[in-house]
């Protein structure tokens, strides 16, 4: 990475499927360190930007600098085992596994060993520490052996958390893993955010704005696709078209 230069660049991504904008010019950096946390309402363009984000969705216009290489052309396993990790709106675990395991099949796919044929793949032992790293980090290293399927809402959210941890990313790019939860479990998911942040960039969509307010370094508005503020929490509480076109008049 570049010397003053952000970890992931976005400059003027643009995504349109036939005659509609999703994402028209959006600009964005992620530092590690920060927590950058996009909103907007229904239809804003955030998911279509982490999917650009991410390598699952090329960009009609614009470009992505990550780590010091320019990768707006690969995709997105490239991005994956080059360290851009991403979780989703809905659960992607496998529940009649256990919690490690999830975590040992990510870090298996992230870097797979196809040569290694002599070695079981559970006995691999970059995967299986890589999955109790990530279990440790996400705080769920004591449900290791229990069934996905059983945890809580806010323990699957967490396991997705874990899963992309797996990977060994650099970035976290993630899509609303505050939704469903209870007022104990988002804590619980707060205090994790600002944990991960310290050794990276990430990338948080959500839709709950007292969290957003709460964790965020910095924030970006989006409207009908657009920017129309990128700014410390602070300044874009005070700002008058983000007072007006989201967040209401007496916010």
């Amino acid at each position: 990475m570049t010397d003053g230069a952000p970890l992931m660049r976005a400059v003027e991504l643009t995504r349109r499927f036939g005659g509609l904008t999703a994402v028209n010019a959006v600009s964005i950096d992620l530092d590690v360190g920060e927590v950058h946390a996009v909103i907007g309402t229904n239809g804003a363009g955030k998911s279509t930007l982490v999917n650009m984000l991410s390598g699952e969705m090329p960009p009609s216009e614009g470009r992505i600098r990550f780590d010091g290489h320019d990768i707006t052309r690969w995709s997105q396993p490239q991005r994956a085992r080059a360290g851009v990790g991403r979780s989703y709106q809905r659960t992607t675990i496998f529940p009649e596994f256990s919690v490690f395991e999830n975590c040992r099949l990510a870090a298996q796919a992230a870097h797979p060993r196809p040569w290694a044929l002599w070695e079981s793949a559970t006995q691999c032992g970059a995967s299986v520490r890589a999955a109790h790293e990530s279990l440790e980090a996400a705080g769920l290293e004591d449900q290791a052996s229990r069934p996905a399927g059983l945890l809580s809402h806010g323990g699957k959210r967490q396991l997705e958390i874990a899963m992309c941890l797996a990977s060994r990313p650099k970035v976290l790019l993630l899509d609303e893993p505050l939704a469903g939860m209870g007022a104990e479990e988002s804590e619980r998911m707060l205090a994790l955010l600002e944990q991960l942040k310290r050794e990276h960039a990430v990338l948080l969509v959500e839709h709950d704005m007292d969290a957003v307010f709460r964790v965020a370094d910095r924030i970006t508005v989006m409207v009908n696709g657009e920017v129309i503020a990128s700014d410390a929490p602070e300044h874009i509480r005070a700002n008058r078209d983000v007072q007006v076109a989201y967040l209401g008049e007496d916010h």
